[in-house]
């Protein structure tokens, strides 16, 4: 795959996930924690069929006996893909996805207090004005009390996501240490996370609200929405280094809140504007110039050298 198409294919990804607020706008009847089964069990689906596809029959053995970082990266996956549902119930569209862009930042931050992996300055200054930026948004939402509790919720995603990538790391599922094709091994997390992110609502989701032009919706961000950009981020992170695929993931805020605002009619308020500004300013920077770093240690080339 080449460099060029890998990125588009990154871009599309995060258009699909950031169609997320502006289809749960759209519907009649279901809420909370019946949104997140029936989005749950879609993925859950979706998944089985395109994995069993991808695996053969295989695919259901081999997961019985997957080594316990694939089912603790699931536990994950659980969390992200209940905490966001709820969170956009909670909440607006806007808040929810500045609340998740903080994740890289998180992650470089367990990484040194698990890891000890050293990080640069410029990447404690990110850390310090991205906090800056939700500790405003989180200060000025004090007052509303429901907002204030969704965005609290959205925090979870990001967590989840930075224990996640941290955990597989120390265990040996970094990119840098996993051999040709391994990467895939992967994919079936994301089936553990979706099935137990509908396990865990069920109980919670009845009686069942959801009207057929719901479940036509639900399904749609089951399968469309999480589904496959999932499988295709993970089969991209082989393509594409970190620092690339943080800076073009933040394009899922931007276009989030651009469909919101044009689909739903929720325009962001002053202090997300601002919190917003301060997060994607501090990680654009921080991965701007990690790119830089990269480059500029890259061997240059000398001419007539063979």
């Amino acid at each position: 795959m080449s460099h060029h198409r890998a990125v588009a294919l990154m871009v599309l990804v995060t258009l699909l996930w950031s169609i997320a607020g502006v289809v749960a706008r759209q519907l009649d009847t279901a809420a909370s924690f019946e949104i997140t089964f029936w989005r749950s069990l879609f993925c859950a689906l979706a998944l089985s069929v395109a994995l069993t596809l991808m695996r053969g029959p295989g695919l259901w053995r081999g997961l019985a006996r997957a080594p316990w970082p694939v089912w603790f990266s699931g536990v994950c996956w659980s969390v992200m893909a209940t905490a966001f549902m709820l969170a956009i119930t909670l909440t607006t569209v806007a808040n929810v996805l500045i609340s998740m862009a903080i994740a890289p930042l998180i992650t470089a931050l367990f990484a040194r207090i698990f890891l000890q992996h050293r990080l640069p300055a410029r990447t404690w200054t990110a850390i310090g004005v991205a906090g800056v930026g939700i500790a405003w948004m989180f200060w000025k939402e004090a007052g509303t009390g429901l907002s204030l509790a969704g965005t609290v919720v959205a925090m979870a995603v990001p967590l989840a996501a930075a224990l996640n990538f941290t955990i597989l790391q120390h265990v040996g599922y970094g990119r840098a240490r996993l051999p040709e094709g391994a990467a895939q091994d992967m994919l079936p997390a994301v089936l553990i996370g979706a099935t137990l992110s509908a396990a865990f609502t069920l109980p919670l989701a009845y009686p069942f609200q959801a009207s057929a032009h719901d479940l036509e919706l639900l399904a749609l961000l089951g399968s469309v929405q999480l589904a496959l950009p999932c499988l295709m981020m993970i089969r991209l992170s082989r393509e594409l280094s970190a620092p690339e695929i943080a800076l073009l993931g933040l394009l899922e805020v931007l276009f989030g809140v651009s469909w919101a605002w044009l689909g739903a009619g929720e325009t962001p308020g002053p202090s997300t504007l601002i919190g917003g500004a301060l997060v994607l300013g501090a990680l654009v920077a921080n991965e701007a110039l990690a790119l830089l770093g990269r480059h500029a240690r890259r061997p240059t080339k000398v001419h007539g050298a063979r």
